[in-house]
């Protein structure tokens, strides 16, 4: 399963349609595309277990970029656009690519690269739609190839880095398989076992696709068939009309995406038509239960959650059904086995929360780093993502929140996570970040940022409405003690907030324990 059969039987069926151009690339042109460009990296020396790197927004191109390497048996790792030249700098050289593909749109930070000599190990500059000194066109030199399949064909891989919010960013790397092309990955197994997909489906991606699911679940659509449905940019009102316009059938989003369809005026928001969606994933953070319970309520028992990692050492999941007796839950696992555990390597007992491992699951290595691999794993060779969590007395996993955010006021455990679920829902909350903060009585206090939904409201007043609306909800030493008001929230556009950059402010000078 991959383009190249689609290729045959279904040449003109869109495989990729851009939302806000219309442009529309099919799986002959997605094949034939695919094939020169493997054939490029061939004739340029490139090897199985070779490296590619990939710099660029969400454009027609991208795909065809991936599937070179994938069929080419090669590791490629995508970058975020939004990535200074100094932060690609390191990881272009960490990874060892060879091959460095970027766009016009992004020739500010690739002038800068050429000028600052920072792709030292790349032999093969390529841009898209333009070129700039120090670079040749992609559309020339990759035009001019063969649109034959290269003879040795094979699976390659992915290689992602972590976002970076708790430091330098990290390859996951997990071995190429020894697979012939074609040979279905575990997104692919996922996406037609647990949520139906077939060359009949019709996939909205609303994220950027140097993330690792967008990258991994559109990919799958096209080993499968389907036609994918690239947002170049997201947008609440947007997206809504395109599930209409393209009678989408599934999508994955995060929940910040859910949280801004919501706070669409309620006639605006319900008057396109969502009724052809069958299945919406959503996982990268937890889901506020009263978030969920009103998508559930509008569209339907549709939404699918997940829980897992970029590593994929596990696997956890549930439906709508599932989640509405377990509100709250992120589901059972499919892959591995959950354990929970204290901070000293004691499993807990149900309803006891701890950090979260698996046993059983895939095999990986952070690339370069071998502390924080080993880090990662504990005594019985059971690895973590780090995150903190319980499982019920049916085995559902719930999320507490992520180690590095926990708060520790007079010696209190803290779950920011909690205060910022209650927070999110008031509405004059656009978006909110809760962490801690020095206190010199109890070490730290809780903390609270907030983007008003109309930056005028913010003041005193507001400050006190938000923590009195905590205290409802929550008991006080979970609440903010304070909040401070912000015009916009540093947030990844896959919904992960960089918390780092919000408390290294007030931090700075002080004992941290900033990770």
């Amino acid at each position: 399963m991959y383009p190249g059969v689609h290729a045959q039987s279904t040449p003109d069926k869109p495989a990729v349609i851009m939302a806000g151009s219309g442009e529309i690339v099919t799986y002959k042109q997605l094949d034939e595309r695919s094939n020169q460009l493997a054939q490029l990296f061939r004739d340029r020396g490139l090897k199985k277990g070779d490296a590619i790197a990939v710099y660029m927004e969400n454009n027609s191109r991208y795909h065809e970029v991936l599937w070179a390497a994938q069929r080419a048996g090669l590791y490629y790792t995508a970058i975020s656009y939004r990535l200074t030249a100094p932060e690609v700098e390191y990881i272009v050289g960490d990874c060892g690519a060879r091959v460095f593909v970027t766009s016009h749109d992004q020739r500010e930070a690739a002038a800068e690269m050429i000028a600052g000599d920072m792709l030292p190990g790349v032999h093969t500059r390529l841009m898209i739609n333009g070129t700039i000194d120090g670079f040749e066109s992609y559309e020339d030199v990759v035009g001019a190839m063969s649109t034959e399949p290269i003879a040795d064909e094979t699976e390659g891989r992915d290689m992602l880095y972590s976002s970076g919010t708790t430091g330098r960013p990290k390859g996951v790397r997990v071995p190429i398989p020894d697979s012939p092309m074609g040979t279905p990955d575990g997104v692919t197994v996922l996406s037609q076992a647990l949520y139906g997909v077939t060359p009949d489906s019709v996939y909205l991606s609303p994220a950027p696709l140097y993330h690792s699911a967008p990258l991994r679940f559109t990919m799958a659509a096209q080993r499968l068939g389907a036609t994918v449905v690239v947002m170049e940019h997201f947008d609440p009102m947007e997206y809504l009309r395109l599930i209409e316009k393209h009678k989408i059938t599934y999508s994955q989003v995060v929940p910040t995406m859910f949280v801004r369809m919501l706070k669409l005026p309620k006639e605006e928001r319900e008057k396109p038509d969502t009724s052809s969606l069958q299945v919406v994933i959503h996982a990268a953070a937890p889901c506020p239960i009263p978030v969920k319970e009103q998508m559930i309520e509008w569209w339907g028992p549709v939404l699918f959650e997940y829980y897992a990692g970029t590593e994929g050492n596990g696997f956890v999941c549930c439906n709508s059904e599932e989640w509405l007796a377990h509100k709250g839950t992120v589901g059972k696992a499919i892959l591995g086995t959950v354990h929970i555990v204290d901070e000293d390597g004691t499993e807990q007992p149900t309803g006891e929360s701890g950090t979260i491992y698996f046993e059983g699951g895939s095999e990986f290595e952070y690339h370069n780093d071998p502390e924080k691999t080993k880090g990662s794993r504990n005594d019985k060779g059971w690895s973590t993502l780090g995150d903190i969590g319980y499982l019920d007395e049916d085995g559902y996993l719930y999320l507490t929140d992520r180690k590095a955010f926990m708060i520790i006021s007079g010696g209190v455990n803290i779950y920011p996570q909690e205060a910022e679920n209650v927070l999110t829902m008031h509405p004059k909350v656009f978006d909110v970040a809760v962490f801690g903060v020095p206190n010199d009585d109890f070490g730290e206090e809780v903390k609270a940022v907030v983007q008003p939904a109309d930056m005028a409201d913010a003041g005193p007043a507001l400050e006190r409405e938000l923590i009195a609306f905590c205290r409802e909800h929550l008991a006080d030493v979970k609440c903010p003690r304070s909040v401070d008001f912000e015009a916009e929230l540093p947030r990844h556009p896959t919904g992960k907030l960089y918390k780092r950059l919000l408390k290294d402010r007030y931090w700075t000078g002080h004992e941290t324990r900033i990770v």
